[in-house]
């Protein structure tokens, strides 16, 4: 549970179950005696807050420290924007995100309809000129993409391309909101009428407006004015577009509420602030119940409210929520339709593109668009509804304390400029000091969620035929069931976390879990099966990545290993269907949401056969049996051998921590493939085949005393054979601990965590001597290795102090800067499921 209370300088946290609080009351006398004083401590600040956690497409977080800090953003950092006011005997505050930014479009985006003229080869030094004749330049239509099949093509290097446009009246527009609308892809400068405009190196993969310099807007006159940019794609993905927008006032200035506290568990994120004499807490909700699949699977998060009065007297109070359409599109300028769907008990809208290309898009910086966003709340006269503009819909609320409007019917229409939202209102009318309360549900059904070998397959609570409106009426159903199921699964986490690992790690479990979980999506195989997709977030998009698996793997361990099985069973499909003949693993199962074959350009073949033996190891061991080992026997006998042939001392090849480079003789890398023979080894023995456990275990055990003897530096063991200046985490090691194998001696452990503290940062354990950076999950790894309670929190508070004091306000990244605590690189994985190996610990070696 992070609590962070903004009303006092400093955070305190008390735990909330069977906590001794002492106090100590000075009146002449000691009120009580054998008082113990309670030492506080400053809780975790999130890099970044859950608020709708369902899947990699359905993510929405608050990445600063107040609700109303900011638009609400999908964890791509897009905006996915939410909006909540109070009103409070007729005074509106915003506690939930910010007005949405309207535009007036003075130059569209060419997108499919305008005009460029462009030229692929340096041109003369005068092109940016209004009057420069470009008359023997080439004519495209629409946004410069990359490819064959595409409407304006652009597959060189670099680009230089001219779009004229007039003004009528220059005093019409307020130059200060001036804005460039633009997508580039990589490196671009932008210039208006000769003056450079906007410069950049780097990517904007979607229509952004940004900043143009002052004296950019200064050159703007009546009559023709030209917009010029030059592109250089430095690698992978080509785009150019450019618009130019005024972004306008907004309507209504309405003030914020004062927040005064945020409170994260596993599921739960919970703000409470101070309205005028209203106090309001809102409370989001993602009901991951790790044992129900119909839950793990269900697309409908709650947002609830209560509210009370502070000062003793009755107030009017009236509560609004929306969700705007920028949440069902990839890019704002797409167009969306909307809709009202029948039901008894609740009153629910939907908003989705208008194209609806089910499953046509893949990739890493990517948002769906196809199915539908809905917003469902009680039907009944306290309840009102809405489907407008953002600007409309909130000053329908803030004036009349209701959305009395119509409906918009000006459909389709794009985000762009000024988005639709689904707006609901509940009026509690006269509010005491007894607090009142009223939730709503935020779903998304995606109509088919992952192509399977090509065939699509849907999400797993619709395998029984349910419709997303019955859906919608069980959730409601559930409501006050699951608020309770939660809410006791929350405090179980998190004392039982504090339990093993201490009042940080059990704070560091607890912002993990719902990053964890909806970093994978939850379907019904073909065949019925459960299967259970990752994806790659911020990495580079894959499906099904098996050392993406691994490091989340403690997490489904502990709670559910259907889970697991479900993440291995498309890599054994892959190989057992023919599909994939080599004699390894693959590396993923394609590009999310596609699974039609791995797409990663490159093989890591003992990193991938290690994985799959060891979790499956794992899975016989939590489960007490081997069946799902047994379904899959072939295909493991030829993993095991491959290690057998190639584990013991990896050739020049890639691990799980690629973004290091290629790397032979990889010690860790070989304890992995060292640990998978031994786990084949145990299988083996659980499924009474003893002749070939006892092959299997012997040459892990003879391979264990060989790495002992060509690892070992004197004080501590290498990163590479023969390489004795260089040092590693050997975060591999831990399987041998949990598996319960033992064929690595205890001292190798001592001798490296005693090594690895001479290495810390101020905010972490370097992975190795190479770099300064980290993974965080590895961390906890590493640390997990130790035989004491304090030596492990020596290496999980630096870790934490990176993330409590972190500048980048995104979902957990995995991979940081241990001098700095700055974000390397990733955000928002799954592999955070892997702090959880300290819990699993606890749970496995007996």
């Amino acid at each position: 549970m992070n609590s962070l209370s903004l009303s006092k300088g400093k955070t305190k946290r008390w735990s909330l179950i069977h906590r001794a609080i002492s106090v100590v009351v000075l009146l002449g006398f000691l009120f009580c005696s054998n008082i113990v004083i309670a030492q506080a401590q400053q809780d975790l600040r999130p890099p970044a807050y859950p608020l709708i956690t369902v899947d990699p497409n359905i993510s929405i977080w608050s990445m600063q420290d107040t609700l109303y800090g900011a638009t609400t953003q999908h964890w791509t950092e897009e905006e996915h924007p939410l909006q909540g006011l109070i009103r409070v005997d007729g005074k509106p505050y915003y506690f939930l995100g910010q007005q949405l930014a309207r535009y007036n479009e003075l130059l569209p985006l060419a997108n499919k309809d305008g005009k460029w003229r462009f030229k692929k080869s340096s041109p003369a030094s005068e092109w940016t000129e209004r009057n420069f004749d470009d008359s023997g330049w080439k004519e495209g239509t629409g946004t410069f993409t990359d490819g064959e099949d595409v409407q304006n093509p652009w597959n060189t290097q670099e680009i230089w391309a001219r779009r004229t446009f007039k003004i009528q009246a220059l005093d019409s527009i307020k130059l200060k909101n001036l804005l460039l609308n633009i997508q580039h892809d990589d490196d671009v400068e932008v210039y208006i009428n000769g003056v450079p405009a906007f410069e950049k190196v780097g990517v904007t993969f979607t229509p952004t407006p940004v900043a143009i310099t002052p004296e950019a807007r200064k050159a703007l006159r009546e009559g023709t004015n030209i917009i010029t940019a030059h592109c250089t794609n430095t690698g992978g993905l080509a785009a150019l577009d450019v618009g130019l927008v005024e972004k306008l006032e907004p309507e209504a200035n309405i003030p914020n509420a004062r927040q005064t506290g945020v409170e994260v568990t596993a599921t739960q994120t919970k703000y409470t602030f101070e309205s005028g004499p209203v106090e309001l807490t809102a409370t989001f909700t993602a009901p991951l119940l790790p044992d129900d699949l119909e839950m793990m699977s269900r697309p409908a998060n709650y947002i609830s409210f209560e509210v009370r009065s502070t000062d003793g007297d009755p107030h009017d109070v009236q509560l609004y929520l929306s969700a705007a359409s920028n949440i069902a599109v990839h890019t704002s300028d797409q167009d969306v339709v909307w809709q009202r769907m029948p039901s008894r008990a609740l009153d629910i809208m939907r908003v989705g593109t208008a194209e609806q290309q089910v499953l046509q898009s893949k990739g890493d910086n990517v948002r769906i668009d196809w199915g539908y966003l809905y917003l469902a709340s009680s039907s009944g006269e306290s309840v009102s509804s809405r489907i407008a503009s953002s600007a409309e819909s909130v000053a329908d609320f803030a004036e009349n304390g209701s959305l009395m409007g119509n409906d918009a019917t000006d459909m389709p229409s794009s985000p762009a400029t000024d988005p639709i939202t689904l707006a609901t209102a509940f009026d509690f009318e006269s509010v005491s000091d007894q607090p009142e309360e009223w939730h709503t549900t935020l779903a998304y059904d995606d109509k088919y969620a992952i192509e399977y070998f090509h065939e699509p397959l849907q999400a797993w609570w619709k395998k029984d035929g349910t419709s997303v409106v019955e859906m919608l009426e069980q959730a409601e159903n559930d409501y006050k069931q699951l608020m309770w199921e939660t809410s006791q699964f929350d405090k179980k986490l998190f004392e039982d976390a504090r339990s093993v690992g201490g009042e940080e790690y059990a704070e560091l479990t607890e912002l993990a879990y719902r990053q964890s979980v909806a970093a994978h999506k939850l379907v019904a195989g073909p065949d019925g099966t459960p299967l259970y997709f990752s994806k790659e977030n911020f990495s580079n998009g894959s499906i099904g990545t098996v050392d993406v698996t691994y490091p989340s793997s403690p997490l489904f361990l502990y709670y559910n290993p259907t889970l697991l099985k479900g993440m291995l069973e498309p890599i054994f499909y892959y190989t057992e269907s023919g599909r994939w003949q080599k004699p390894f693993p693959a590396h993923d199962v394609g590009t999310y949401p596609i699974a039609n074959g791995q797409t990663y350009g490159e093989d890591m073949p003992v990193e991938e056969a290690g994985n799959m033996l060891i979790m499956t190891t794992a899975i016989a061991e939590v489960e007490g049996h081997a069946q799902f080992a047994q379904s899959h026997w072939e295909t493991l006998t030829q993993w095991a051998d491959y290690l057998m042939e190639h584990g013991m001392d990896p050739k020049n090849q890639l691990s799980t921590d690629d973004f290091s480079g290629h790397l032979a003789r990889n010690t860790n890398l070989s304890i992995k493939a060292i640990l998978g023979i031994r786990g084949y080894g145990y299988l083996a023995g659980q499924l009474g085949k003893d002749e070939i456990a006892q092959k299997y275990k012997k040459a892990a055990a003879d391979m264990a005393v060989k790495w002992r003897e060509m690892a070992y530096a004197g004080d501590h063991y290498m990163l590479a054979f023969g390489n004795p200046d260089t040092w590693s985490q050997k975060y591999n090691l831990v399987w041998d601990h949990l598996l319960g194998f033992n064929i690595f001696p205890d001292s190798i452990n001592k001798t490296e965590l005693e090594y690895y503290l001479e290495q810390q940062n101020q905010y972490g354990l370097p992975l190795d001597n190479r770099a300064d950076y980290t993974k965080s999950d590895w961390i906890m790894w590493t640390a997990t290795l130790a035989e004491d309670r304090a030596t492990f929190e020596k290496f999980i508070s630096p870790m934490y102090r990176a993330f409590n004091e972190t500048e980048d306000r995104v979902p957990m990244t995995d991979w940081y800067m241990t001098s700095s605590g700055d974000q390397r690189g990733f955000q928002a994985r799954s592999v955070v499921g892997g702090y959880f190996i300290k819990m699993l610990e606890e749970k496995m070696v007996k």
